[in-house]
């Protein structure tokens, strides 16, 4: 018969968990936001004065209804040349996305970047218990990705 003794154990140190790199670090706070009764006319001058290519679209209480982008100004732009008309009067309603797939700010970066991946989408809203805090976009998701370091990898 064998007997085996292993001896006082030593309990190894837990290891400290490794820090997420949120979406809520590189998300866009200052938004450039649209009612649904904007036009056209005023969302691409926006967007061409500011340097941006989508923004979300709110309601009268601030509630996340849609995402209007340049894709969607040209469907205006192309109803423009068809009826001869240099002006874009449309509203942002007739042509903004309501289909709104939003990311939590607490997601990490990785979860985000696998998301724009899957949806190819430029940009999505960042939203907590209902009411939008912000917006990340791909560029936003690049950028962070420099900053790695081998512990948050």
């Amino acid at each position: 018969m064998v007997k085996s003794f292993q001896g006082v154990r030593m309990a190894e140190p837990k290891k400290a968990p490794i820090p997420q790199i949120l979406v809520k670090e590189y998300m866009s706070t200052n938004l450039i936001t649209f009612k649904p009764d904007d036009s056209i006319d005023q969302v691409m001058e926006i967007f061409t004065k500011r340097k941006i290519s989508g923004a979300p679209v709110i309601d009268a209480s601030g509630a996340l209804v849609g995402i209007i982008s340049e894709v969607d100004c040209l469907k205006e732009i192309i109803k423009g040349k068809y009826t001869n008309t240099p002006k874009f009067p449309a509203k942002v309603s007739e042509h903004m996305s309501t289909d709104v797939l939003t990311l939590s700010p607490d997601l990490s970066i990785f979860d985000a970047a696998s998301q724009f991946l899957q949806h190819k989408i430029r940009r999505f809203p960042v939203m907590k218990d209902g009411r939008l805090l912000g917006q990340i976009s791909l560029s936003d998701v690049i950028r962070a990705f420099p900053t790695l370091k081998h512990t948050t990898w």
